[in-house]
């Protein structure tokens, strides 16, 4: 058994680069589906909810299909999973009226999720006070208040978890604000509102990662798709991204390829998009360049 329910948590406490695979516009999820994906040679499935369906039932069923199938040859009792929400963060008022999509994905079991478009400091404190318990304190100041999540959750999650309902409410919490945590939260800085408030945005306590959303940065500058190769503009928002992950601790989100993914490592990327056909190929190199030990 790993040293941590979460096995991302668990690799990155390494700094070792933590590989994902899973649909970004949503997939059919279903407990057979489940059980296929126990064994993934990803590190943890990406759950794209932003773009595809609000299936609360289908990710319920996918979630315990997983526990069936594991657990992982990693002795994990699930691959971690996590969550693009629908709901956008754009605002405080935005975050905290569609707080109860946060509510019904973690009581499903979950183990991370990702607020896209994090445009303000504000909606990124709601979304980590709505994915908090009240009485997990560490981290209540100035810049974040007392969790706002509810009881009843944990009865569904722990199954999922392998532990208990008490147990799940002692680690349900977000990683590396409280270091027994368990709970992994990630941010999209994904146009040129959230840039300008990048600073205020990551120095909220609470966020694990975040990534830079080259597509919708592109949108925001007026493009309809990536450009290739990428503007001297996109590089410079891409490297504020970075700059502010590394100098508020946040590891750092982006894709990579095989021929790219060493340089990626070396320069601090901790969070590896994989998702494409040979996704297993850039996460094989990867784990051989940083000499890893835990098993797929």
């Amino acid at each position: 058994m790993g040293t941590q329910l979460n096995r991302v948590i668990e690799l990155l406490k390494e700094d070792q680069p933590v590989y994902y695979t899973g649909d970004h516009i949503g997939a059919t999820l279903s407990r057979s589906k489940g059980k296929e994906a126990a064994n993934t040679w990803a590190d943890y499935i990406n759950i794209g909810m932003e773009h595809g369906s609000f299936d609360i039932n289908g990710l319920g069923a996918f979630m315990q299909g997983l526990r069936e199938g594991g657990p992982t040859n990693s002795g994990h009792t699930t691959p971690s999973v996590v969550v693009e929400i629908p709901v956008v963060g754009s605002s405080t008022e935005v975050v905290q009226a569609n707080s109860w999509q946060i509510t019904q994905i973690l009581a499903k079991g979950v183990h991370g999720l990702v607020l896209c478009h994090a445009e303000s400091a504000g909606a990124v404190r709601a979304f980590v006070e709505a994915c908090r318990y009240p009485f997990h304190r560490l981290g209540i100041g100035p810049n974040l208040k007392e969790g706002r999540r509810g009881s009843s959750g944990e009865y569904s999650a722990a199954p999922i978890w392998g532990v208990t309902p008490d147990e799940y409410l002692e680690v349900a919490d977000v990683w590396p604000l409280n270091p027994s945590g368990e709970i992994l939260l990630g941010l999209k800085i994904e146009n040129k509102r959230a840039v300008d408030n990048l600073y205020e945005t990551l120095s909220i306590p609470g966020i694990a990662f975040a990534e830079w959303g080259p597509g919708d940065m592109s949108m925001s500058l007026g493009y309809r798709t990536v450009p290739e190769p990428l503007t001297e503009e996109l590089l410079e928002l891409r490297n504020k991204v970075f700059h502010g992950c590394k100098e508020n601790n946040i590891k750092f989100l982006e894709d990579a390829t095989t021929g790219n993914i060493k340089d990626k490592i070396d320069e601090g990327v901790r969070i590896v998009s994989a998702t494409g056909q040979l996704g297993h190929e850039v996460a094989e190199a990867g784990r051989l360049y940083t000499s890893r030990s835990l098993p797929v």
